[in-house]
């Protein structure tokens, strides 16, 4: 059984076969249809416009509209669950090539998912908070030391509790952020608090 960073459930076989059938498009056909994918993830309510670029894309390249859908279904599940996750371009990579893509599809995937990044998780995080309401938030920083002769460094993470109120009951969410991440996050959050500012 494949161990992935952005699922601990066993994935159906044709998930990794999808993948796999990647390998088949040209570089230009990929680059294409990773453009097609992350725009629907940077506007998922236009889930129309996806099917319908998704069957343009199929007729223009000769092929069939469904199996493609069906492939993309597949392809969408691990940028869903590395996003969950708050997984790095490496570990998105590394599952990339796990599920069988080559090097340099996956490279071009894991370059537009760093650049993406920031975007899809105020997405996310915004997403979360107006489907419930953030009742509280606990944060503290951690370091993480290697021990191994190669692996001398220390990589400083936060960690975030968020209390979120569902309904009558609340829950606890747990986020963890590299530095890099967390700049990210913070500033993401002084630009909507600027914009807020403009309307209040």
């Amino acid at each position: 059984m494949l161990q992935l960073h952005f699922t601990n459930d066993t994935l159906p076989d044709n998930v990794s076969t999808d993948f796999q059938n990647l390998n088949k498009f040209s570089e230009q056909q990929f680059v294409s249809l990773t453009e097609i994918l992350y725009q629907f993830l940077l506007e998922p309510k236009e889930s129309e416009r996806f099917l319908q670029q998704l069957t343009e894309f199929a007729g223009e390249n000769g092929m069939s509209a469904g199996p493609l859908r069906a492939l993309m279904k597949s392809v969408l599940l691990l940028p869903h669950g590395a996003l969950k996750r708050n997984l790095t371009a490496e570990q998105v990579k590394v599952d990339l090539l796990s599920l069988g893509l080559n090097e340099d599809k996956a490279s071009h995937f894991t370059d537009q998912w760093r650049v993406h990044f920031p975007v899809l998780s105020r997405l996310a995080v915004g997403q979360t908070l107006m489907v419930n309401q953030l009742v509280d938030m606990e944060w503290k920083f951690g370091v993480t030391v290697g021990t191994s002769e190669l692996q001398k460094t220390g990589n400083i993470f936060l960690q975030l509790k968020l209390v979120i109120r569902k309904g009558n009951t609340t829950e606890n969410v747990y986020m963890e952020l590299t530095l890099p991440q967390f700049y990210n996050f913070l500033h993401e959050m002084e630009r909507a608090k600027a914009s807020m500012d403009c309307f209040s």
